[in-house]
């Protein structure tokens, strides 16, 4: 299953530009405990900023500027839109350029499927705090790929970084909506079945849901994500 990660970053970026401006910056984000939106649009660009440097300067040590202080919805889409832009200039070029990141490429293409899922994930938190969740709507294929993100790059450096022990048992991965392979985390006994859509099963392991079934909760309630 391939992807158009240019096009998707495109509008992935274009349509959080204009929910911010749509949105109320004083507004709690309930998926970010303790975040405003005003916070949340801060973290993405934030995170465009810090991405876009370590393309074009091949080092983790950027560090991002954040908008002002009180900004109303209008400037805070214009400030994130101008760091988007920004970064999508940036990965103009040949994806296969060399750059740092944190994962298994060093690839400016890594980059681009991981500001697509950054996105695409907080947009739904931006939809949330304007009590408009419901318009999130994720292609499976997509989402899928966001799962395996999680099981290649996120889970394995969480537990590089020791940020969480590895997994007290093996959390098997099933897109009921796609004929396509599971993705599998952990590789402990008991195993653990977690059959769902696609989507679904990407909010679960980002913690945007909570799994029925109390063994996969047990496990999801780890850290696999930052």
């Amino acid at each position: 299953m391939t992807h158009d990660w240019t096009a998707l970053l495109a509008t992935a970026t274009d349509r959080f530009a204009r929910l911010t401006a749509e949105a109320d910056p004083t507004a709690p984000v309930a998926s970010c405990p303790g975040w405003t939106v005003a916070d949340l649009v801060d973290h993405v660009g934030g995170v465009h900023q810090w991405a876009r440097h370590a393309i074009v300067a091949g080092t983790p040590d950027g560090q991002a500027e954040s908008p002002s202080l009180g900004a109303d919805a209008a400037a805070l889409a214009s400030w994130y839109a101008g760091h988007a832009g920004a970064l999508r200039d940036a990965l103009a070029g040949d994806p296969t350029a060399s750059a740092w990141t944190f994962g298994t490429e060093q690839t400016a293409g890594w980059w681009l499927r991981r500001q697509v899922h950054e996105t695409t994930m907080h947009t739904r938190d931006l939809l949330d705090a304007a009590g408009r969740v419901d318009e999130w709507i994720l292609d499976p294929g997509l989402a899928w790929d966001g799962v395996r993100e999680v099981a290649t790059e996120f889970y394995p450096r969480q537990v590089r970084l020791g940020r969480t022990e590895p997994l007290p048992g093996t959390l098997r991965l099933v897109a009921t909506d796609l004929a396509i392979d599971p993705v599998v985390l952990g590789d402990a006994t008991p195993e653990v079945e977690l059959a769902a859509p696609a989507a679904e099963v990407l909010l679960m392991v980002w913690k945007r849901r909570t799994a029925e079934d109390p063994a996969a909760a047990a496990l999801l309630a780890l850290p696999v994500t930052p």
